[in-house]
């Protein structure tokens, strides 16, 4: 919601990506976690807990949107994403969605570290009755006593988020087997699914894989995605853990899960301390050497004939093999007993299920640079997203718009359309920014059509050479040329506009069409407003490359349109 009580279910792209998901996988499970909030909720303060009617109403109304309008049940609902919890709030919630009869949408809390808030839920009847999931980010796989008297299911809410060669797959591997024999966790969900986003913003290739060249279409399906396979081709929520789980005599660790039906599923992980380290938190060292491990099946298990063997060895690319089928066990003969020979960095699956697969496709596109020419006019009459492609807006939002007034060439447009700063979730900016092209342009020309919105106050850039993004934005460094409603226009070598290259007068106003251009070649930059030169030879020495950019110097309402530039790098 941009502005207070202000509904559309149509905006971004998790709309489409939970729908697809679906239709792949229809049990598959959707949560949804609040990261940042809109700025009305808060009142004037960065804060979403000041009316918490007002904030569970915004929440609840998500939920019923995805219903309503996509057919989509939210299966869990979180709180605020590693920030501050408020118990009041949390009960508030729960009420609000019982009376809109969700009583089957879940609570999980607080997706931070596992206190304060598993203490306060054993301080707490009630609250402790209206969590169902305690959820810890990035917990090391440990938990804490707090969290294990709640006797609520514990998860490993956020984990994983490691670059996605075979550190990272060896990373996920050790920690979707010891997240529950260390910490009793019975999920874990990895950030993020796929690294669908510029390299070089925070968290590069941090995905279970890696599709960042949607101008190219080329994918890479990476290591994680297999070493996840290892567990979800072969189990499903609703399955249990048994509890004979535990390490290896010589490093590793093995888990074994049934659906209580008669399956069984055996996972078996060897990966070495220098080749499983996760970005966080600190590993302690650990020894794993080669070992033979003897597994023998009791019980109802005792009659099974057959194991399904699937092998993973991560390391030299030599002796590497990314989910393999090998022979199948046959146990008959053995009493139910069988020895696995084990080297480090290595995983087994033993399953009774006969569904694994290592599905092919087609070998994707090949990887192709950002165009080196690029042009957009925004003239799309019915957007399939509501956001223009390869824009990747960093603060602020910007949307495809319809001037209906405008018959003529700015009819659509791509507009900023947030009036006031979002309750942060990180330093957003107080400028909002959108970057787009190739991290490694240099020399560039950047042409727009700009609009300003706001008289007197409002203001807008267009930039290169930006060298920051995400939760770094604040301190973005490039060439940035800004013109204002009141007649001014600046240059200068930063967002936050401390580092001033240049400024004076235009014959600028609000609720006008502009052409800026801004050119950058070598250590010398120039820009013209309307064809006409402005400012020319400023020297930059810094950054030496970055991307494109187009933004508004506050929160404010402003236009943008027939984008253009072309580049070297």
């Amino acid at each position: 919601m941009h502005y207070a009580l202000d509904e559309n279910y149509f905006r971004g792209y998790e709309w489409w990506l939970m729908k697809e998901a679906k239709k792949r996988n229809p049990n598959i499970i959707l949560m949804g976690l609040p990261w940042s909030f809109p700025g009305w909720l808060g009142k004037g303060f960065n804060w979403p807990y000041v009316n918490l009617q007002l904030t569970a109403y915004y929440v609840m109304t998500w939920i019923v949107g995805a219903k309503h309008y996509h057919d989509l049940d939210i299966d869990y609902i979180g709180i605020w994403n590693e920030r501050s919890f408020d118990i009041n709030y949390i009960k508030v919630l729960r009420r609000m969605l019982n009376y809109q009869g969700l009583h089957r949408v879940k609570i999980i809390a607080s997706d931070n570290l596992w206190e304060p808030i598993s203490a306060s839920m054993l301080l707490d009847t009630e609250l402790l009755n209206v969590i169902d999931v305690i959820g810890a980010h990035y917990p090391g796989t440990r938990t804490v006593r707090d969290a294990r008297l709640t006797k609520k299911k514990l998860w490993s809410s956020e984990d994983f988020s490691t670059l996605n060669n075979d550190v990272g797959a060896g990373c996920l591997g050790r920690i979707l087997n010891q997240n529950y024999i260390n910490g009793y966790m019975t999920a874990t969900i990895a950030w993020n699914l796929v690294a669908s986003y510029y390299e070089q913003l925070p968290y590069g290739r941090c995905g279970l894989m890696t599709a960042q060249e949607p101008w190219s279409g080329h994918y890479a399906v990476e290591p994680p995605i297999w070493v996840t396979a290892h567990t979800t081709q072969f189990t499903q929520p609703g399955w249990y853990y048994l509890k004979t789980v535990g390490h290896l005599e010589k490093g590793g660790s093995y888990v074994a899960l049934t659906d209580g039906l008669g399956n069984l599923t055996i996972i078996v992980e060897t990966m070495s301390h220098k080749h499983s380290r996760c970005i966080r938190p600190f590993l302690p060292y650990f020894n794993v050497s080669h070992q033979f491990a003897t597994f023998l099946l009791k019980g109802s298990f005792s009659e099974i004939p057959e194991l399904q063997v699937w092998y993973t060895r991560l390391g030299k690319p030599s002796k590497r093999f990314l989910f393999k089928q090998l022979d199948s066990l046959w146990l008959l003969d053995s009493g139910g007993a069988f020895t696995l020979e084990l080297q480090e960095d290595e995983l087994f699956t033993l399953t009774t299920l006969t569904t694994g697969g290592k599905g092919s496709c087609p070998p994707p596109p090949e990887s192709q640079p950002f165009p080196q020419v690029y042009e957009d006019d925004f003239d799309v009459d019915y957007p399939f997203f509501s956001e223009a492609p390869n824009f990747a807006d960093q603060t602020g939002v910007f949307e495809y718009f319809t001037n209906i007034e405008d018959p003529g060439e700015h009819r659509f447009t791509l507009r900023q359309v947030l009036n006031q700063r979002p309750i942060t979730w990180a330093a957003d900016a107080y400028n909002t920014i959108s970057v787009i092209g190739d991290y490694k342009w240099s020399n560039l020309t950047v042409r727009c059509d700009v609009y300003i919105e706001t008289p007197e106050k409002g203001g807008v850039f267009i930039a290169g050479r930006v060298n920051k993004g995400g939760i770094l934005i604040r301190s973005a460094r490039g060439v940035f040329f800004w013109i204002f409603a009141n007649g001014t226009y600046k240059v200068t070598g930063d967002l936050a506009g401390w580092i001033i290259y240049a400024l004076g007068h235009v014959d600028v106003t609000a609720n006008r069409w502009y052409t800026l251009t801004l050119i950058i070649k070598g250590r010398f930059s120039s820009g013209t407003l309307n064809g006409k030169s402005v400012w020319k030879n400023i020297p930059v020495s810094f950054p030496k490359n970055g991307w494109a950019a187009i933004g508004t110097h506050s929160f404010e309402f402003a236009q943008f349109d027939n984008f253009h530039v072309e580049a070297t790098t």
